[in-house]
């Protein structure tokens, strides 16, 4: 029999509550108004402005072209956080397939080359990233937003160790049976892979849904403009005695958080298991 541990579950209790305040912060005062919240502070009770501000950050068209609303930057930032989750399973996993099962040269060597870019990330390499993206032409596209945050060796890495601990047997059998290298991955690796790959989703999805250094240095056209942005353009309004909309900007705040719940929610048995499992 367990034994209940009060102070354990206190422990607990305390951690949540401290961690959900400012959501609860968060999503009570986006249902007051600007004024009340620049003249009262935050609120932990709901006010009436809830469903009006929360429609009009969806819907409103704003901007300098005044067709971005808040919809079409959710979109952007969902293109961003799928594209770059997809994108970066698909390569780590041809990387990690290439250097684990395909014997050349100085695989340990580019494996630890990979493994270094690590230690170089995308602020570190902005400006060169920015260059090579402005000689292709790719500024203020989906192609450039995504490309340049694939390169480093997260993913490759989770999934070499995981081909690793594929039985030998396996890829005997499936030569015995006629299966070339492709069909070997697609029908046996890939298959297999699946816990994997939804850890792997999750932890870049919310990566690349999260960003926005990058995305402001890659988008002049308001069209490309994520969410991020959007909560920060709101809270750079102040001319004369215009106040900036808090209650807009915690909607937006709100809203950020629902896609990578959700993500985390549907996929959280399959993300735990590839995190932990180790016998295929």
């Amino acid at each position: 029999m367990w034994k209940i541990k009060p102070f354990d579950h206190l422990i607990l209790i305390l951690g949540t509550a401290f961690l959900l305040t400012p959501v609860v912060l968060a999503i009570m005062s986006s249902t007051h108004s600007a004024v009340a919240i620049h003249t009262g502070g935050l609120f932990l009770t709901p006010g009436t402005e809830g469903p009006a501000t929360y429609a009009k950050v969806l819907t409103r068209r704003g901007g300098f072209t005044g067709d971005v609303t808040g919809l079409s930057m959710m979109m952007n930032s969902l293109i961003l956080g799928v594209g770059f989750a997809v994108g970066k399973i698909v390569l780590s996993m041809m990387a990690a397939y290439a250097l684990v099962y395909f014997r050349f040269r100085f695989a340990t060597a580019i494996f630890w080359a990979i493994f270094a870019t690590l230690l170089l990330p995308l602020e570190v390499r902005i400006m060169p990233s920015y260059q090579v993206m402005s000689d292709l032409h790719l500024l203020n596209t989906y192609t450039g937003l995504i490309v340049p945050l694939l390169a480093s060796a997260t993913g490759t890495f989770y999934f070499r160790q995981f081909f690793k601990s594929v039985p030998d047997e396996l890829l005997e059998a499936a030569r015995i049976d006629g299966a070339g290298p492709v069909k070997f991955f697609l029908d046996i690796l890939v298959p297999l892979s699946r816990t994997m790959m939804a850890a792997i989703f999750i932890i870049m999805f919310v990566y690349g849904w999260n960003q926005y250094l990058w995305p402001i240095l890659m988008t002049t056209d308001e069209h490309f403009f994520t969410l991020m942005r959007g909560i920060k353009s709101i809270l750079q309004v102040w001319v004369g005695s215009q106040i900036p909309d808090y209650n807009e900007a915690f909607a937006l705040a709100v809203l950020a958080m629902v896609p990578p719940v959700l993500v985390v929610i549907v996929f959280q048995r399959m993300f735990i298991k590839g995190l932990t499992e180790s016998d295929k």
